[in-house]
């Protein structure tokens, strides 16, 4: 299904606003780690849980012991790269957002 940036998909039901945002914040992680010059050992850690993240959020909501897994590989791998804080906090804060009941 093709759709337009900012339009979400006809379904016939509203999608889980916490799926929405950690799909938004995993999606801006990628994108900074594959634009972030420098390789880091533990790089490929990163992109296969981020990938695994992207994933979760295609199927409706994710267990939420599978994200807090995903989160801490993710901070671990590049938890001491300054220029992906950001992102990183980011992608804990959407994740923070399914410890806590459902908005609406």
């Amino acid at each position: 299904m093709l759709r337009s940036l900012g339009q979400r998909p006809v379904t016939g039901r509203e999608e889980d606003p916490r799926v929405t945002e950690l799909r938004t914040a995993v999606s801006r992680l990628r994108r900074e780690l594959a634009a972030h010059p420098a390789e880091f050992p533990d790089r490929a850690i990163a992109e296969d849980e981020l990938g695994a993240l992207a994933a979760m959020t295609a199927h409706g909501i994710p267990e939420i012991p599978r994200l807090r897994r995903s989160l801490l590989l993710i901070a671990g791998a590049i938890g001491s790269v300054s220029a992906l804080a950001r992102g990183l906090s980011g992608v804990r804060a959407a994740v923070d957002l399914f410890v806590e009941p459902p908005r609406g």
